[in-house]
């Protein structure tokens, strides 16, 4: 995580992992790169590339930004790596996104 030491040590380690999860996520190419390995079920890098406006470099940046954080994995067979969609991390990530959203209530709106 890219957050100073001194900062992120006031908050819980729950709220630091939120924050990882979004922040990978918050990014175009990335939630393109997501949904495109949603819908291919897994692929290699190349696919990405034939996919997205981004060169190379960038889209490796995008897949690095993402593995970091487990969102994705990547297992290498000879030259290539095949991403796909972590099962475990995808549904902590729900999780989160659920409980997050359910605790407001507009009933609780000061403004």
């Amino acid at each position: 995580m890219n957050m100073g030491t001194t900062k992120s040590n006031n908050f819980t380690s729950k709220q630091n992992r939120k924050a990882e999860l979004f922040k990978a996520l918050g990014h175009p190419a990335r939630i393109a790169i997501i949904e495109f390995l949603i819908n291919q079920k897994s692929c290699i890098c190349g696919d990405i590339v034939e996919e997205l406006p981004l060169s190379q470099s960038t889209i490796s940046q995008h897949l690095k930004e993402l593995k970091d954080v487990g969102i994705i994995k990547g297992d290498i067979e000879g030259a290539k790596t095949c991403y796909c969609v972590d099962d475990k991390v995808w549904r902590e990530l729900e999780e989160i996104s659920i409980l997050l959203m359910s605790s407001y209530s507009e009933k609780n709106k000061c403004c």
